[in-house]
């Protein structure tokens, strides 16, 4: 592996860089920690950190590294399982800015081609493609951050390789810029004649001497991606830009791809067959593939299993799954004509499976929904399983051998025995159609004992591989894990082939050494994120329960990075890195950082850096990664570790004991809420530190009471109880924001539940104490002793409501959800569990009653009147803790039950306020962008549609930035209660 006697962070390389670029570079230690891993095992620290504007950047930065003799490693989304994208090298992101779309063009062939740089995201391609009626056809699951640079680096495919191929099929040309500074343009078209005519005469001749070694080596598996691609260096179909393809960043910079384009199918359909067992399953494939379907992938019991613990699956699940299989096959049925009657091949599938053995095995998934749900679970699989509990995860190093079809179901009980020989299990998932099987034994990489058995487990796998005349790596790449076995699966006079290849492109050997040629030990612990040494070396006491994950460090761990938190849509996660692109504010990068500096590897001040304190800063603790990260990654409760301790050590700051300490002061602010309402904009802010952009919530001149759930509010049938006389008791649960700020949201709410006659009941402090509160004003300022005591007195007083069977019904989904996620985590127990298990939102209390046919008597809307035009649609913007905990369903069920109305969810991220976050003047740019990502937009583009958002702070953004007011839920369904 070839090394460089440069240090990490070497200043002299940091300022050579720096004078040489327009981009910009981070040599600092905080950022080389981000970089020094991907989504395998392995962890090594990189020189320094280069984000290029522009090709002309990347040819500075390869000058400079030819001269100093560095290393440089092209990066795109750093989801790499092999290891591909890290290395003691210069690494280029080439994520941030190298991501132009040309326009779509035809060549002579009529097919569409399109020109990209290599950090433009797959799915963002396919977007801009849609209308046009084509798109990508390469699709890895984590097309939502995967690059097409890194795709074609690592020759990726997908789940419908079989009809598509993989990425070597589908890219005709590369411009690229070599490591001795030259450009070309190599493939279809390519001026490599002029370019590179050394180059190609040694490739030329290089493959008239090896041919017959190459027919005989290559696989014949319909995945291969071992080495280099030799076989299209054959005269009769040679391509330099497909030799190129599947290199790894180890002989060219990628700085832009001709793509070839295909008709987006305009109709599929989905079977999912059911088997008893994983081998039955695989057995079956080689005998489906002859129904022609796009797609055959496998879902094994393990992950079904796991899919099924998580909430945010479960629904999905229960549409698609009967009963407990032992593996599912979900095969595909795709066509380019909208008005395709796909039904008979769906037919024949389930004539087919009968035939096989499994009669009525199979489950239609016609809609787009549907579909949709099933392709869910299969594309979180590789993620779902590292959520698995204990030391033991399932680790990737035979991950993606491929074998002939006819070997599928025997591979599979051949493997099945190698775990078993040493006492370990594995889970399966696998793009089924072309035989490339995905398995990841369960190890501990922190124990010795499971490390030796890697080189085991993996040596004694490739044995059956070869025997089925398989390969090894099917699909992710060589990188550092599989590079090794390069030789013993295909010969020394293969691997002295790639040699070749690799000194005819870079004798210099700059080109992210140690991959394909030259490489380690797979099994070197000095290379692993767990290396000898590693353990919690910062010790940091902690205020939550962290038993579930054994302790902080190991929540941290939990981040395999896998990149989700990289996607900018449709969901919520990430919104700081939707609108920075900087790893540092993702929650991967989040979850790193803390890891690197719990561990002691970013120094003694690690957790108290300005670099820490930069990447906590915009983390808005949404909790979209608690739903959304497929690792189960919570950095909203981890995020309260970290500020408690910057509190402590450092000291609570003016404003945030001010904003903290709302509920306690708010009794007397409010006697005067008429002079604080007059100098809401004066010059307070500006020494609290707020926006001076931003309107400051008014305090309420007539603030709510608990004596008014039975007094002049109540609505006049509100003693009618006997409409559900085995309804639930109901404990109102009025939070601090709505009592003083918005009472008018708890009237409302008020007079729906005493009009579906439910006995409600007020949470009341004791006599002479101020009202209750959920700590949340607490926990967003890190101050968690504070937060413990407000959720103590809370608890005092639900803990016996809640043992009785009452419902807790609150408004505002912060403080609800408070009661439901931190609070068990602040008072770990039975007290705060069954609180927590019986509190609700107001709709998702509403919509469980009206299931069990509880109703409340709705109408119609208001209609038109001389002020306000009638409104028949309903725009939704879900509060990030309601998405977070699925909370959004409940609110669209409640609307649409109201008559004439048309109810859609916004497909948005945060809004961006996240309660006082978008107050605080240095985060308002932030906090706006957040909401410019996709609510803002849409509420503007709402037309007379009516707005509803439960959340107080959403509300204030959306007046804030669009000038439109939003309502909470509880105010459209009083409106719309049928009058007596």
């Amino acid at each position: 592996m070839t090394t460089t006697r440069i240090a990490p962070g070497d200043p002299s390389l940091e300022g050579a860089i720096r004078r040489a670029i327009e981009g910009e570079v981070r040599f600092d230690a905080f950022t080389r920690g981000l970089y020094s891993t991907d989504a395998s095992h392995y962890q090594i620290e990189p020189l320094g950190v280069v984000f290029p504007r522009s090709t002309a950047d990347v040819e500075a930065v390869l000058t400079i590294a030819r001269e100093r003799g560095v290393p440089v490693l092209p990066r795109g989304g750093g989801t790499s399982q092999c290891g591909q994208t890290i290395g003691r090298a210069i690494v280029l992101d080439c994520a941030r800015h190298l991501t132009r779309i040309e326009d779509v063009t035809s060549s002579e062939s009529s097919t569409p081609t399109i020109e990209v740089e290599p950090g433009v995201v797959l799915d963002h391609l396919n977007a801009q493609l849609k209308p046009h009626g084509l798109w990508f056809p390469v699709d890895p699951s984590t097309g939502s951050r995967a690059t097409l640079g890194g795709m074609a680096g690592n020759n990726s495919a997908g789940a419908r390789s079989i009809q598509y191929g993989m990425m070597v099929d589908n890219v005709a040309a590369l411009e690229v810029v070599l490591p001795d500074g030259r450009r070309a343009t190599v493939g279809a078209h390519g001026d490599e004649v002029s370019t590179l005519p050394r180059e190609l005469a040694e490739l030329r001749a290089l493959y008239r001497r090896e041919a017959d070694e190459i027919a005989a080596r290559t696989p014949r598996t319909m995945r291969n991606v071992a080495g280099y691609n030799l076989d299209r260096l054959n005269p009769e179909h040679e391509n330099i830009a497909r030799l190129l393809v599947g290199s790894e960043g180890t002989l060219a910079f990628f700085s832009k791809l001709h793509l070839q384009l295909s008709p987006l199918p305009a109709r599929r359909v989905l079977g999912v067959c059911h088997f008893p067992g994983l081998v039955e399953a695989l057995d079956s494939v080689q005998h489906l593939v002859e129904l022609e379907p796009s797609a055959i992938e496998l879902v094994d019991q393990n992950v079904l299993r796991l899919a099924a613990e998580r909430p945010d699956f479960r629904p999905a699940m229960s549409t698609f799954v009967q009963g407990t299989p032992g593996a599912l096959l979900l095969i595909e049925f795709a066509s380019p004509d909208k008005g395709a009657d796909l039904r008979p091949k769906l037919h024949a599938l389930a004539e087919r499976a009968a035939a096989l053995g499994y009669p009525g095995s199979v489950v239609f998934a016609e809609s787009a929904a549907a579909q949709a749900d099933v392709w869910s679970v299969r594309k979180a699989g590789l993620n779902i399983v590292m959520s698995m509990a204990g030391p033991r995860k399932p680790i990737s190093f035979i991950e993606d051998c491929a074998v002939p079809l006819e070997h599928l179901g025997e591979y599979a009980r051949r493997v099945d025995e190698v775990f078993a020989r040493h006492d370990t299990d594995g889970t399966w998932y696998a793009h089924a159609s072309v035989g490339c099987l995905h398995v990841r034994p369960a190890l501990n990489l922190k124990d010795p004992d499971d490390v030796g058995l890697v080189r085991l487990i993996a040596e004694e796998t490739h044995e059956i591989v070869r025997e089925f005349g398989g390969t090894h790596s099917g699909e992710h790449g060589d990188g550092i894990l599989r590079s090794e076995f390069l030789e013993t699966m295909l010969g020394r006079r293969m691997t002295a082939a790639y040699e070749e290849v690799k000194r005819t492109f870079d004798p210099a050997g700059i080109m992210n050494p140690g991959k394909i040629v030259d490489a380690p030990r797979m099994d070197d612990r000095s290379l692993f994120r767990f290396a000898p040494g590693y353990e919690d070396k910062r010790e940091l006491p902690v205020i939550l329960d962290w038993s579930a994950t054994g302790g902080l460090l190991g929540a941290t761990e939990r981040c395999n990075n896998n990149g989700a938190c990289r996607k900018y849509e449709p969901d919520v996660m990430c919104p700081s890195f939707r609108i920075t692109h900087d790893e540092r504010h993702s929650t991967r990068g989040r979850a790193n950082a803390l890891r690197l500096a719990l561990t002691g590897q970013l120094g003694e001040a690690g957790l108290d850096s300005p670099e820490m304190a930069e990447a906590m800063s915009l983390c808005v603790s949404c909790k979209a990664c608690r739903r959304e990260c497929p690792a189960g990654v919570d950095m909203a409760r981890m995020k309260l570790e970290w500020q408690n301790r910057r509190n402590q050590r450092g000291g609570i700051p003016l404003r945030e004991r001010v904003l903290a300490a709302i509920p306690r002061l708010a009794p007397m602010a409010s006697r005067v809420g008429g002079i604080l309402n007059l100098g809401a904009n004066g010059p307070g802010k500006r020494l609290l530190g707020l926006a001076p952009e931003r309107t400051l919530p008014k305090w309420a001149t007539d603030p709510w009471r608990d004596d008014e759930i039975a007094g002049r509010h109540a609505p006049s049938n509100a003693d009618n109880t006997a409409r559900h006389a085995d309804a639930p008791d109901v404990a109102f649960f009025v939070d601090t924001f709505t009592r003083w700020f918005e009472p008018e949201n708890a009237r409302a709410a008020s007079t729906v539940l005493r009009s579906g006659g439910w006995p409600v009941h007020a949470v009341k402090a004791p006599s002479g104490e101020r009202p209750l509160c959920c700590g949340r004003t607490y926990l967003s300022a890190g101050m968690l002793d504070e937060a413990r005591r407000e959720a103590e007195r809370l608890l005092d007083a639900l803990v016996p409501l809640a043992e009785a069977g009452t419902r807790i019904v609150g408004l505002e989904p912060s403080c609800l959800y408070t009661l439901r996620d931190e609070i068990p985590a602040l008072l770990p127990g039975p007290r705060a569990a069954r609180v927590a298990e019986q509190a609700r939102m107001l709709e998702e209390f509403l919509d469980e009653e009206w299931r069990t046919g509880r109703e409340i008597p709705l109408a119609q809307q208001s209609g038109e009147t001389a002020d306000t035009p009638a409104r028949d649609r309903t725009l939704v913007h879900g509060h990030c803790h309601q998405k977070a905990f699925g909370g959004t369903s409940a609110t669209l069920a409640m609307l649409r039950r109201i008559a004439g109305q048309e109810v859609d969810l916004i497909e948005s991220s945060c809004c961006g306020m996240a309660g006082a976050f978008g107050y605080h003047a240095e985060h308002y740019e932030a906090s706006m962008a957040m909401g410019e990502v996709s609510l803002l937009p849409a509420v503007r583009n709402a037309g007379n549609a009516r707005i509803v958002a439960d959340g107080t702070s959403c509300r204030a953004q959306i007046a804030d930035g669009t000038g439109r007011n939003a309502e909470h839920i509880a105010v459209t369904l009083a409106e719309a209660l049928a009058s007596d």
